[in-house]
């Protein structure tokens, strides 16, 4: 069964601002968590300051240029997905972006459909997967049509539900903090309510079974490896 989004933090580095309006809506309907700054120096410190699932980033920024913001990166050996979005569309433009370190280059004007599509897949080889769904323990998840299945049964989760989840599966075994996990669900500004990845957390187990998600006590949550 679908669900409504898929809850990736995604920072949006757009100084149009009908463009980035236009983007920020649209992911977030997709499900994304977005935030977004309008020039490079607000990039380059956020980047530094948070952690993100994917950038996708301008060129032609103010302050920075965002070459100079994704070369800042990968200097401090940070592998953040990058997917450029940018209308130099000349070949020397394209070889010096990929050549400085992003996953993928798209030219403006972009569909929206084949951003998302590049976002999926820039996110699975950076997480080291081929296939875009998850399996493990009984739990299938596929982040391309929203599904999850217990033991061959469709489950219907929330949106963040689906993200808690998703984000747990991407590495069985390893312990998750509440403040990760809130990092997953909330962009800049939004209200985060204090017992909200309990909730969910508790959601989870009732629709997967106790023992699918386990609590390190005083650390934060993992699905048993």
């Amino acid at each position: 069964m679908k669900f409504a989004g898929r809850n990736m933090r995604v920072l949006l580095v757009e100084d149009d601002q009908m463009i980035a309006q236009g983007l920020q809506t649209a992911l977030r309907q997709e499900g994304y968590t977005v935030d977004c700054t309008r020039d490079g120096n607000s990039a380059a410190a956020a980047l530094q300051a948070e952690r993100f699932d994917l950038v996708l980033l301008d060129l032609g920024l103010p302050g920075r240029d965002g070459l100079d913001v994704l070369r800042g990166l990968r200097r401090r050996a940070d592998a953040t997905p990058v997917l450029i979005l940018t209308a130099r569309d000349e070949l020397p433009d394209r070889v010096a972006g990929l050549d400085a370190g992003a996953d993928d280059y798209i030219v403006k004007p972009f569909d929206l459909d084949e951003v998302t599509a590049r976002m999926r897949s820039v996110l699975r080889r950076a997480a080291g997967r081929g296939d875009p769904c998850m399996q493990h323990r009984g739990i299938r998840l596929d982040p391309v049509t929203h599904s999850v299945e217990c033991d061959g049964t469709p489950v219907l989760l929330s949106a963040h539900e689906f993200a808690v989840l998703e984000a747990l599966l991407q590495r069985p075994g390893a312990v998750l903090s509440r403040a990760q996990l809130e990092d997953r669900l909330y962009g800049w500004g939004e209200e985060v309510e204090s017992n909200a990845v309990e909730v969910y957390i508790h959601g989870l187990r009732r629709k997967l079974g106790a023992d699918a998600i386990r609590t390190l006590r005083g650390v934060g949550y993992f699905i048993p490896a």
